[in-house]
């Protein structure tokens, strides 16, 4: 497989290219694209098979699990249950930005190894949420081998995952550098 690489704006994401991305997500590709905290490795989150594909390219165990991508706090609703009102206040104060929260997933959400909690979060990044937006919930974690360095560039992800995926965002370098915190 040949990987793509498109540049795009990380201050004004070119509709064409974030629709091209969305439509390899849509078919059950996977894309890496950048957030404000290192580079994901974006699949269908609503598509088993797809997330399936995120484990198989990053030679990832099954048991570890992925964060869904968010581009509205309404999606949460879909994507977990009894949302309590403690969590609602963290998304308000800290989303769009680097908190992932762990929540009992809602029924009917696909998940490896029938795990029974989603793990969520809404990027700040520009790219991630226009991406995330034209192609609804995106399953991520970093794009990099597994137990390798999460990738804070475009080139950091084509040196773990050229040819194991379908398309990168190059949007420069992540502004953070770092994961997300989860909380529980």
């Amino acid at each position: 497989m040949k990987t793509l690489v498109l540049k795009i704006n990380p201050e004004n994401p070119e509709g064409k290219k974030i629709l091209a991305a969305a439509r390899v997500i849509e078919a059950g590709g996977l894309v890496a694209f950048p957030t404000e905290t290192v580079y994901g490795l974006g699949a269908n989150a609503l598509n088993l098979r797809a997330v399936l594909r995120i484990y198989e390219a990053k030679k990832r165990p099954l048991d570890n699990p992925v964060i869904t991508h968010v581009a509205r706090k309404e999606d949460v609703y879909r994507l977990a249950r009894n949302v309590p009102e403690d969590v609602e206040k963290l998304m308000d104060a800290f989303w769009p930005g680097p908190l992932t929260l762990l929540l009992k997933k809602a029924e009917g959400i696909p998940r490896p190894g029938g795990l029974d909690e989603i793990t969520i979060r809404m990027p700040r990044n520009k790219i991630a949420l226009a991406l995330i937006a034209a192609s609804k919930p995106i399953a991520a974690p970093s794009a990099n081998l597994s137990g390798r360095p999460s990738p804070t560039t475009a080139e950091h992800v084509l040196q773990d995952l050229d040819g194991r995926i379908d398309m990168v965002l190059n949007g420069g370098p992540t502004e953070i550098g770092v994961e997300s915190t989860v909380l529980d």
